[in-house]
């Protein structure tokens, strides 16, 4: 059911766009974006917009999940921490590609939902927790690569010390105002997405643009 629609997605709103990676556009092909909203939304699941999935927070347009993948640049037999558990849309997509994959989420409803559905689609390999994700997950790290699907006003400090020192890679996007400040326009509530890369060498930074996502609400956050 809608593999059709999943395969025009891939072609003209990822691949269009400038994602090349095979391994991160198969896993699009492979995931129902469906199965993680509601029927009623259904009509119009595979195009690229985000979608609300209830207390206020969204599952990412399917252009944006397909570009972070791919920033992580996924290898077999890495393990990898989502901040932001969401639908648990994102999580399928990098179950495709990590051989672990920790998630955490605010919201205990969404994380209870989210686990039922990647559970159902046999991703067995998925972790989820339900807290602060700005703690991280001390525990089980350290990751090879840690994504934050939230805004916040800096990256927070425990998930870089959570980053495997072997070109671990952490991606999140920062913005310095509250997205949900209604004291601004809206140009004024940007967020750049930023991918903060360990190599021999030092960190390095590199930007991947503007985005606009929900707030990152923690300790280390707003």
């Amino acid at each position: 059911m809608f593999e059709t629609e999943r395969h025009v997605m891939v072609a003209r709103q990822i691949e269009g766009r400038g994602v090349k990676t095979p391994r991160v556009l198969e896993a699009m092909r492979r995931v129902p974006r469906h199965e993680f909203v509601e029927k009623s939304s259904w009509d119009d699941v595979y195009e690229d917009h985000p979608m609300g999935i209830g207390l206020g927070q969204t599952i990412s347009q399917p252009y944006i999940v397909a570009l972070m993948t791919e920033a992580l640049d996924p290898q077999p037999g890495q393990r990898v921490l989502e901040i932001g558990t969401g639908s648990g849309y994102q999580t399928a997509v990098l179950a495709e590609l990590y051989d672990e994959v920790y998630s955490i989420e605010r919201h205990g409803a969404l994380s209870e939902q989210a686990g039922l559905i990647l559970k159902r689609l046999g991703y067995d390999q998925v972790h989820l927790r339900v807290g602060d994700g700005t703690k991280g997950w001390p525990e089980a790290a350290p990751f090879d690569a840690i994504i934050v699907t939230a805004g916040g006003p800096k990256m927070p400090a425990p998930l870089m010390n959570q980053l495997n020192v072997d070109h671990g890679r952490l991606l999140a996007p920062i913005g310095m105002v509250h997205p949900d400040s209604s004291a601004k326009k809206d140009e004024d509530v940007g967020q750049e997405l930023v991918l903060m890369h360990r190599t021999p060498e030092g960190i390095k930074r590199h930007s991947y643009g503007d985005v606009r996502f929900v707030p990152l609400i923690g300790e280390h956050a707003w």
